[in-house]
């Protein structure tokens, strides 16, 4: 999968040797980090997040044979857009017409753009809740719907348009595992790096920051986190943390602007 390369950065004074923590997957996180590192921040990364590639199933290959016969075709994330894409580039030497392409952010819409599809996303937002607002995925009756997902995540979008009279298709690609970090590396990064911002950008992630930095939470939940929606606020102000932010946009240039407007709002 072709990873898009970050604009040209500015370097912001909002930023200058700020310590910044990327707890995206990879290779998202290193990406971020030196866009961040552009701008003039410090930056680490621990990804708290693995994906790993689910092999193909006897369902999912009838599914993907079948692909012609869906309406609606939706990437819940810019990683399961381009295992879809590659599982249906083995099937398909040119991808049937006909059907409506959804993203639920930029980042996956951009993904099936790459590969010369054109695909909707929410007008604003980029949360399941925003891509159902869309007018195309409002009276289904009868269509059918392919959903690529991971393993686990939230049932909204299969449950809301089953209810809205679609035939929903599941297709689970990867599985998202927590990763191991040694003890060691944890002080460092807590301890000694002492992090003034963190990325955790889903509600996973940021239930395995507390998991892992359980000696650091004092601090930790005083520290500017980057949460992508109001959802996943509402969970992290449950779990202690009590300086929070959702940025303008989840690409690399929102996710810089909105740090440093909050940093520079804060000095």
């Amino acid at each position: 999968m072709a990873t898009p390369q970050p604009d040209r950065q500015q370097r912001l004074p909002e930023l200058a040797t700020r310590r910044i923590l990327i707890c995206r997957p990879e290779p998202e996180a290193s990406r971020l980090a030196e866009a961040f590192r552009a701008a003039g921040a410090e930056c680490r990364t621990m990804p708290l997040l693995v994906r790993e590639p689910l092999p193909e199933t006897p369902e999912q290959r009838t599914q993907l044979q079948e692909l012609d016969n869906f309406s609606h075709v939706i990437a819940v994330s810019p990683f399961a857009a381009g295992l879809l894409l590659d599982h249906i580039d083995h099937w398909w030497p040119q991808i049937p017409l006909g059907i409506q392409w959804y993203g639920v952010g930029s980042g996956t819409s951009s993904v099936f753009a790459g590969h010369g599809l054109k695909a909707r996303q929410p007008r604003q937002g980029w949360t399941s809740e925003a891509l159902l607002e869309l007018p195309s995925l409002q009276n289904l009756a009868g269509d059918k719907v392919l959903l690529a997902r991971g393993e686990q995540g939230r049932e909204l979008i299969r449950e809301t348009l089953e209810q809205r009279g679609a035939k929903v298709s599941v297709m689970p690609l990867y599985r998202r595992v927590q990763p191991y970090y040694p003890p060691e590396q944890v002080d460092e990064i807590f301890g000694n790096f002492r992090p003034e911002v963190v990325i955790a950008l889903s509600g996973e992630t940021l239930n395995n920051l507390n998991d892992l930095a359980t000696g650091y939470q004092l601090g930790l939940h005083r520290t500017l986190v980057v949460v992508p929606a109001e959802r996943v606020a509402r969970k992290a102000e449950e779990a202690g943390f009590t300086n929070l932010i959702i940025p303008a946009g989840l690409d690399d240039q929102s996710l810089i602007t909105s740090v440093a407007s909050k940093l520079a709002a804060k000095s």
